[in-house]
């Protein structure tokens, strides 16, 4: 079992930044792949980001693409989520998870990924 915090969210104008940080109970930590999902009012959660169990690959949704950047510190059991130029889009409940396959995988859906957080509130003013 893991258990995974979020923290970080908040409220910020339109082209702010923001840093979510997602910290994992479990040990070993790395043998996890990480991802980064949104879910906004009224919509399906979707792919956000997503990095390799070794750090080495990292994924993104197009619409974030060259704004936000996933990162991770295996030491600290800790993933993060740097978002720069933010949108009003990007309003939502964002959520940590882990998925325990993450040696074999990245995954971009919410199928594959076996362990989610609370979420953390991101809230963009225009």
């Amino acid at each position: 079992q893991v258990q995974l915090v979020e923290s970080g969210g908040g409220l910020v104008q339109a082209g702010g930044s923001l840093r979510l940080s997602c910290a994992a109970s479990r040990r070993p930590f790395s043998g996890y792949a990480m991802g980064w999902f949104r879910q906004a009012p009224g919509k399906e959660r979707e792919f956000v980001a997503a990095i390799k169990w070794n750090g080495g690959s990292t994924y993104y949704a197009d619409s974030v693409k060259g704004r936000f950047t996933i990162s991770r510190d295996n030491a600290k059991n800790t993933v993060y989520l740097q978002m720069n130029s933010l949108k009003p889009e990007d309003t939502a409940v964002y959520y940590c998870a882990a998925d325990r396959l993450g040696s074999k995988r990245v995954g971009t859906f919410v199928s594959q990924y076996d362990y989610w957080g609370q979420g953390t509130q991101v809230t963009v003013s225009s």
